[in-house]
C-alpha cells in the first residue's frame, strides 16, 4: 500500500539537490533568453533584410525541434550528465560561432546548433524528474522546470538591456551566454550527480505499455538478474503511437497556442496603431503573469489532477484569441488588447509543466528519455507550425481572422484535453485521499 510519507525522503533530498537539478537549466535559460531578442540584430549587422533575420532567427526554433530525438538517444545511453555537459560544450561551439560569424550561413548554423543544445538540456532533467520523482509532487517539481525557462526569459532581456547600456555593443549578450554556459557545465560535472543521489522510487507507477511483466513464482532467484531492454528512439514512437496520435496531438495544441501569443501580441498591437513603448509595457505585464503563476499550475495538478490546470489554460487562451479577433476595430480596441494580453498571460501561467507533467505521466517509467525525445519533438513542432500559420492565414485574409482561427486551435485543444486525459493519465483524475494530506 503507497503511504504518503514514503516519498518524504526522496523530497528532501530533491530539495538539498536543487541547486544541482534547477540551476543548469536556470542558467541555461538566462544566458540564452539574453541573446534570443538580438538575434535579428545580429543578422541585420551582416546585411539580412526583415524576412532573412526572422529566418535566422527561426533557426533556435528548428534546432531544438530536431535535437530532441538525439537527445533521447543520448540520454538513454550515456546518461543525462554527459548529455548535458556535452549539450553545454556543443552550446559554446554556437555561441562562438554568433560572436565571430563572418557571415548569415555561420550564423544561422550557430543558431541552429544552440537550439540543439537547448533540446539536450531541456530533455535530460525531464527524463531526471520522470523516473525520480513521486508522482505525489511531480507536477510541483516539472512546473519549477518549466518556471526555470520562464525565469530565463523573463529576466534575460533585461540582463542584455543592461549589459548593452554598460559596454555599448549587442555582442556582450553573447559572451554573457558564453559565461552561463561555462558555469552550468561546471555545475553539472563537479557537483553531486543526481541520477545517483536520488533513488527511484518505488511508488512511481507501472507504465502503461504493452509490456509484460514477469511472475514471481516464490521460487529462489538465481543467474544474472535481467534488465529491461532498451527500445530505439523509432521503435519506441512505433510502440506509443496510439498516445503520441491523440494525447500528443493535444499538447501540441497547447504548445502552438502559446506559440501564437509571442507572435500576436505585438503584432496586433502594431496593427491597431500602439507605440512601440505601450506594446513593450503590455507584452511585458502580460509575461510577469504568466511567471507569476507557473507554480500555481503544479499545486493544481498535483492536488486535483492534470485536467484541472490544462482545461482552464486552454479555455482562458482560446476565449482570449478568439474574443480579441473581434476588437480590432472598436473604439476601445487598446483597452481591450491590454485585457485579452492579460488574459492570455493568466492562462499560459496556469500551463506552465503541463506539457512536461502529461509527457512524464505517460512515459515508459524504466526507460524514459525515447519516448520524451518523440513527445517533445512533437510539442515543439506544434510551436513552430503556428506562427506559420498565423502568418499564412493574416496574408490570406486579415489578422483577426487568422487571430481568431488560434483561438479555435486552443478551444480544440481544450476538447481533446478532455477526451484523452482521462484515457491516457488515469491517475491523474486527482490524488488519494492520503496523497493530499502528504502534500
Amino acid at each position: 500500500m503507497t503511504d504518503a510519507s514514503t516519498p518524504e525522503p526522496i523530497r528532501r533530498m530533491i530539495r538539498r539537490l536543487a541547486p544541482v537539478i534547477y540551476g543548469p537549466t536556470v542558467l541555461f535559460a538566462l544566458g540564452e533568453g539574453a541573446v534570443i531578442p538580438l538575434l535579428p540584430i545580429f543578422a541585420a549587422h551582416l546585411g539580412a533584410d526583415v524576412p532573412t533575420a526572422a529566418l535566422v532567427a527561426s533557426a533556435l526554433v528548428v534546432g531544438q525541434l530536431c535535437g530532441n530525438i538525439p537527445a533521447g538517444w543520448a540520454v538513454a545511453r550515456i546518461g543525462e550528465r554527459i548529455t548535458m555537459a556535452i549539450g553545454g560544450a556543443v552550446a559554446l561551439l554556437g555561441v562562438a560561432g554568433l560572436a565571430l560569424a563572418p557571415n548569415l550561413l555561420v550564423l544561422t548554423i550557430s543558431v541552429f546548433v544552440i537550439g540543439l543544445s537547448a533540446a539536450a538540456f531541456g530533455l535530460a532533467r525531464h527524463s531526471f524528474m520522470t523516473t525520480r520523482v513521486p508522482l505525489v509532487f511531480r507536477a510541483r517539481a516539472l512546473s519549477l522546470l518549466g518556471g526555470t525557462f520562464r525565469l530565463g526569459m523573463f529576466v534575460g532581456p533585461f540582463v542584455a538591456a543592461l549589459l548593452i547600456g554598460i559596454f555599448g555593443d549587442e555582442h556582450a549578450t553573447v559572451w554573457f551566454f558564453a559565461v552561463c554556459l561555462i558555469a552550468a557545465v561546471l555545475l553539472v560535472l563537479l557537483g553531486p550527480d543526481p541520477e545517483l543521489q536520488v533513488a527511484v522510487p518505488r511508488t512511481s507507477p507501472a507504465p502503461r505499455s504493452d509490456a509484460h511483466l514477469a511472475e514471481d513464482s516464490g521460487e529462489p532467484v538465481t543467474g544474472a538478474i535481467p534488465t529491461p531492454e532498451r527500445a530505439g528512439v523509432f521503435r519506441t514512437m512505433w510502440r506509443y503511437r496510439g498516445v503520441l496520435a491523440r494525447l500528443g496531438v493535444a499538447a501540441a495544441s497547447l504548445s502552438a497556442v502559446r506559440s501564437a501569443r509571442q507572435v500576436v501580441l505585438p503584432l496586433w498591437g502594431v496593427s491597431i496603431g500602439l507605440d512601440a513603448q505601450t506594446i513593450a509595457l503590455v507584452v511585458g505585464v502580460s509575461g510577469a503573469i504568466d511567471f507569476a503563476l507557473f507554480y500555481a499550475s503544479g499545486q493544481v495538478m498535483d492536488r486535483f489532477g492534470r485536467l484541472w490546470a490544462a482545461l482552464p489554460a486552454m479555455i482562458l487562451m482560446g476565449v482570449g484569441f478568439l474574443a480579441l479577433s473581434f476588437t480590432h476595430d472598436l473604439p476601445q480596441a487598446a483597452m481591450w488588447y491590454a485585457l485579452f494580453a492579460a488574459v492570455l498571460g493568466v492562462g499560459n501561467g496556469l500551463s506552465s509543466g503541463i506539457l512536461l507533467t502529461l509527457g512524464a505521466d505517460v512515459a515508459p517509467q524504466d526507460d524514459p528519455a525515447p519516448f520524451l525525445g518523440s513527445w517533445r519533438t512533437l510539442t515543439d513542432a506544434g510551436g513552430a507550425i503556428a506562427p506559420l500559420l498565423f502568418s499564412g492565414l493574416s496574408a490570406a485574409f486579415s489578422l483577426s481572422v487568422a487571430t481568431g482561427a488560434i483561438g479555435v486551435v486552443g478551444l480544440l485543444g481544450a476538447a481533446a484535453f478532455v477526451k484523452w486525459v482521462p484515457r491516457f493519465v488515469p491517475r491523474a483524475a486527482g490524488a488519494t485521499r492520503a496523497e493530499r494530506r502528504g502534500l
